[in-house]
């Protein structure tokens, strides 16, 4: 179990430091935590987090742009950053004795990281390339809209990357007060898995950010996405010649007694998934859509997806029509797949092998240091340690009648957001 051989602590400063000692490999994973993402944006600075981000891989006075890439790279290590809707992660992962390296930058970016007005102007034309990179990608709008619609209020409604307009106006200064606000020590959790001595590493943590100063309590996110009433359509054209289909359904957090009859029903719908940013997919063509939809001929690829969240998250179905096939026939199909799941549940043997499939990938997605890393990292920001803690046996004590209610609670027709991209006429 990943919670195996484990230390948990909090410095003076509020640092939240969790520490496992396993010697499997010579090597460790470190990995910072920050308790902020596109959740915590307001409108006029979405896209704020992710910028952020990226402007901590710009240096500090101590290590210029640059060189703790190459220290990392000298010591055969690896590193990057990641931002998401409820939180910011920064990992090395190194050979074990030089883990250290890892904790002094870490320590140093945490209050020293440098905004160069000349680097903040590059970074918005490198992210707004991405940006402008992404909406080539039609799926890619469509889901754009359809989160945009499926949140009203909350700020998941905004994309990770920011709006182009916000990205265009964010300041030097607006970059430096986010960071001054979120990146502190008692908005943060620093992990450390691998080949370590847990006594020593708390006593390096202790020397490399004890002394860094507290800072106020963050501003709570206080909005609460009402519940939806009513279906909502989306319709995008464009020249890209593959249709596609997007529903999007209120979901719930990771929290909720429901998350895991959801997960298991996500796995029924099109196979079980790893979840984590490591995570991959099993094999689909057992699963419900794939037989209603694939088989059938009227699609090319159907999937779902649902993932753990701070606040209640979307479960998502994604469909390619065949060519041909007309969009409603295949919402029609759809429709009729999941009514038949509300209404006649699923049998024993899918259920038996939705968690077997669950589990095989929660153990892929946890088996190296770094990606025990993640999840001790990821739990504790989003959900607590006790969570990750009974993931097994909360996944184990899924019910047949578990999945059928929670189908039935969650997709009904006005809670879902359908979108739909089609291809316009050739001239």
């Amino acid at each position: 179990m990943v919670l195996d051989h484990l230390t948990r602590t909090r410095l003076d400063n509020g640092l939240t430091v969790l520490v496992r000692e396993t010697h499997s490999a010579p090597v460790a994973s470190f990995w910072i935590y920050y308790r902020v993402g596109s959740r915590n944006e307001l409108p006029g600075y979405t896209g704020i987090s992710h910028w952020v981000e990226h402007m901590l891989f710009k240096g500090t006075p101590r290590y210029p742009n640059g060189e703790f890439d190459r220290a990392v790279s000298r010591a055969g290590g690896i590193s990057n950053g990641v931002t998401s809707q409820d939180w910011t992660t920064y990992f090395e992962t190194l050979p074990a004795e030089r883990i250290a390296l890892a904790l002094d930058f870490e320590s140093d970016r945490m209050v020293n990281a440098q905004f160069d007005d000349d680097e903040v102007e590059a970074e918005r034309t490198v992210i707004l390339s991405e940006r402008e990179g992404a909406e080539n990608n039609v799926f890619w709008l469509l889901s754009e809209e359809v989160q945009a619609a499926a949140f009203r209020v909350h700020s998941y409604h905004h994309p990770t990357i920011g709006w182009r307009s916000d990205l265009l106006a964010i300041t030097r200064a607006d970059l430096e007060r986010h960071y001054r606000t979120y990146y502190t020590p008692n908005n943060a959790v620093a992990v450390v898995v691998g080949d370590i001595i847990t006594g020593d590493m708390l006593e390096q943590i202790q020397a490399a950010f004890g002394a860094l100063p507290p800072g106020p309590p963050p501003p709570p996110v206080r909005v609460v996405e009402p519940p939806q009433r009513a279906e909502r359509r989306i319709l995008l054209r464009g020249a890209d010649r593959t249709p596609y289909l997007l529903f999007a359904f209120p979901g719930v957090t990771a929290a909720d007694p429901d998350f895991f009859p959801l997960v298991v029903l996500d796995a029924v719908l099109s196979g079980a998934k790893g979840m984590g940013v490591f995570g991959g997919g099993g094999n689909q063509r057992s699963s419900r859509l794939y037989r209603a939809l694939v088989e059938s001929e009227l699609a090319v690829n159907a999937s779902s997806s649902f993932r753990p969240a701070l606040d209640p998250d979307l479960f998502s179905l994604h469909i390619t029509p065949a060519p041909g096939v007309a969009h409603q026939q295949v919402e029609d199909a759809l429709w009729a797949e999941m009514e038949s799941i509300c209404r006649d549940g699923v049998r024993d043997d899918e259920l038996h092998k939705a968690v077997k499939q669950t589990k095989a990938q929660f153990a892929y997605s946890s088996e190296s240091v770094t990606h025990q890393g993640y999840w001790l990292g990821f739990s504790e920001v989003v959900t607590g340690l006790e969570w990750l803690d009974g993931w097994l046996e909360r996944l184990s004590a899924v019910t047949a009648a578990d999945v059928q209610r929670v189908a039935h609670t969650y997709f009904t027709p006005a809670r879902r957001t359908v979108g739909w991209y089609i291809p316009e006429p050739l001239s």
